[in-house]
């Protein structure tokens, strides 16, 4: 469904009404508010852009649609369709769309859905040309399978890092507790941050420096691991630090920083620990080589149930969020905003928003924007 300016501008007048009430921010100096954007879309996982110079907003949807926002209206006609080889289901479905570094003279994009079946694939897709409106499906060509043994924690993000390397989160492989205690185990993906080459050999080269190359007992792709289910990472424009929000299990929440200088190799706890606290076993567990998490929340806070990892606001429109680590956390639809800096972070509550937040996602000028999962509506954050 496409939207006329006419209503999209009744739709914010119906907003502000709505942000007057819930959306105004809770502790700091300056305001901010949510602008409604567009709605229409079905289940939205994913907001990036092409980095090309088009201002395209390209929104993934759980079924397997991407659509796309041009000059604040959504077009009728999905750019990529890959409703045939992916289904919507609890946690599976098209999960996330990365483009490459030099879309604009390559046309490569990235995609990481669950297939009919429930498992994961990695795949490139070519636009052709580039400003093509449409991705042609017969393009994509299969980088990465993994089996899943479960129906949830299939992680989810992939982005470009500042090396340009490709990085790709995957959960434990499902279930409750990790019983396969893939958290902890480096010969298979499972629980890892995965960082790969997909300029090298195909179907992807490993880069060189990855912390595990040669190590006996560990797989090359891997960059970090110990983690429970990674449903959003982020890079830092500014600095090249990596952030990961892994979503917790019974009773707490976490976010992970990486900083950019760090060599990798991080074991961020899972299952020996869930967030800052032991979980396998209970009590006197072994931080030994355990990376914690700078940020947490528990259940009982009343923050939230499952961490939505956001972006360090590096945009120019909301000044009150430079250089903060903005997230939130998809069960109670409350937004985080933290500041500090090194290891040391404090998170406060600034905006109860009251829909459930699956995304972040950043535009060219990277401005901020999330999205109502069940609602279907994108906003941007304003002044």
């Amino acid at each position: 469904m496409s939207h006329s300016r006419a209503t999209l501008a009744n739709d914010w007048r119906t907003l502000a009404v709505f942000a007057t009430l819930t959306l105004a921010l809770l502790s700091g100096a300056t305001a901010q508010q949510l602008e409604r954007i567009s709605d229409g879309f079905v289940a939205p996982l994913a907001i990036t852009h092409a980095g090309d110079g088009s201002g395209r907003l390209f929104v993934s949807e759980q079924r397997g649609t991407v659509r796309v926002v041009q000059d604040g209206l959504l077009l009728e006609q999905p750019y990529l369709d890959l409703r045939a080889r992916t289904r919507a289901q609890g946690e599976r479905g098209l999960l996330a769309l990365a483009f490459h570094p030099d879309f604009a003279q390559n046309g490569r994009l990235f995609v990481h859905y669950t297939d009919l079946g429930g498992d994961t694939v990695f795949a490139e897709l070519h636009a052709d040309p580039p400003e093509a409106s449409t991705v042609d499906v017969a393009t994509e060509r299969v980088i990465l399978r993994l089996d899943q043994p479960f129906g949830n924690h299939n992680g989810g993000q992939i982005a470009f890092g500042p090396d340009g390397y490709l990085y790709l989160g995957l959960g434990d492989g499902g279930s409750g507790g990790d019983p396969l205690n893939a958290g902890q185990d480096r010969t298979n993906l499972l629980g890892t941050i995965v960082r790969i080459d997909v300029d090298g050999d195909a179907p992807y080269a490993v880069p060189p420096d990855n912390p595990f190359v040669g190590v006996d007992d560990a797989l090359d792709e891997i960059w970090a691991y110990g983690l429970r289910n990674p449903w959003r990472f982020s890079f830092d424009l500014a600095t090249g630090d990596l952030w990961i929000a892994d979503v917790g299990q019974n009773e707490v929440e976490e976010v992970n920083r990486q900083a950019a200088a760090s060599p990798g190799g991080e074991n961020y706890g899972w299952r020996i620990m869930e967030g800052d606290a032991c979980f396998d076993p209970p009590t006197g567990c072994d931080t030994t080589g355990l990376t914690m998490p700078v940020l947490t929340y528990t259940h009982a806070s009343g923050w939230g149930r499952s961490v939505t990892g956001g972006y360090v606001y590096r945009g120019s429109d909301v000044s009150a969020l430079e250089g903060a680590y903005v997230f939130a956390d998809y069960v109670s639809g409350n937004i985080f905003v933290a500041e500090g800096e090194a290891d040391d972070w404090t998170a406060r509550l600034a905006l109860e928003a009251g829909f459930r937040i699956a995304t972040f996602g950043q535009d060219e000028d990277a401005e901020l924007y999330l999205a109502d999962h069940r609602g279907g509506v994108l906003y941007r954050f304003v002044p």
